[in-house]
């Protein structure tokens, strides 16, 4: 039991990083983004969308990547798969566009340090073990064989090669942000003695389980903090990629041009 609530505590606090990316940055994010034009060019008949046909809404455009509305849906679905997720009712649009583009501009930086960033079929297979465990909902879909897995996943709305896809993207924007900032952080001593006081404990004594001693998990407490600290530099390097580039917003009712 004790075991099962260190590793609760770790598997949330430990994506810090993550969440600092998933938060809601939307206040922040409108001073450094240009919502774009609306056409004022007349809709010719050869523009006029087809009875039946369903066209993918442009929702932003980053450094001239295109973020559709069929992004944004899979954002959602994507959260929902997560473990740990609050709950689906929080999602907004707003905030999961602003994440896609926090999202892309990391990537944009990825794409330009393979070498850093690359994760292997053997790392990607570990952590989607893992993940198929720590996914609640996925026991009653029997994820530990192949056929519940992929049934899960159908039940999503992702296949498994996009799903793969995914979270290679992901573990490539963890990757990408621990080799850029985790080097040269600091914890010290006092800094998880506090945690361990301020955080640790009270969690155990709200789960009724006796502790661990603070010399077996200030390993893991040290992880925490540091990501925490990364979480802080992270945000200030998004605010200075929206800065520097080049982040448009669509606004309801406008045309892309």
């Amino acid at each position: 039991m004790r075991a099962g609530v260190e590793n609760t505590i770790s598997q949330r606090l430990s994506s810090f990083v993550l969440a600092c990316l998933l938060a809601a940055t939307t206040a922040r994010a409108q001073q450094s983004v240009t919502p774009l034009p609306t056409s004022t060019a007349p809709h010719s008949q050869s523009n006029e969308v087809t009875r039946g046909t369903v066209l993918d809404g442009v929702v932003a455009v980053v450094n001239g990547d295109v973020i559709l509305e069929s992004d944004v849906d899979e954002e959602r679905r994507f959260e929902n798969i997560q473990p740990y997720r609050g709950s689906a009712t929080d999602f907004s649009r707003d905030r999961a566009v602003q994440r896609l583009i926090d999202r892309t501009l990391i990537l944009q930086q990825a794409a330009l340090e393979p070498d850093q960033t690359s994760v292997t079929e053997e790392e990607l297979d570990r952590q989607l073990k893992t993940l198929r465990h720590d996914i609640p909902v996925c026991k009653q879909y029997q994820c530990e064989t192949d056929a519940g897995w992929m049934k899960y996943l159908e039940a999503n709305g992702f296949t498994q090669k996009e799903f793969r896809d995914r979270w290679r993207k992901r573990m490539a924007l963890l990757r990408l942000i621990q080799v850029r900032f985790r080097s040269g952080i600091h914890i010290s001593d006092d800094e998880i003695k506090n945690y361990y006081e301020k955080v640790m404990l009270p969690e155990y004594a709200k789960q009724k389980v006796t502790p661990p001693k603070l010399e077996t998990v200030s390993t893991r407490i040290e992880e925490v903090l540091l990501q925490q600290q990364v979480g802080n530099l992270l945000r200030d390097w998004l605010q200075s990629l929206r800065v520097q580039g080049s982040v448009w917003v669509m606004k309801p009712g406008e045309v892309a041009p």
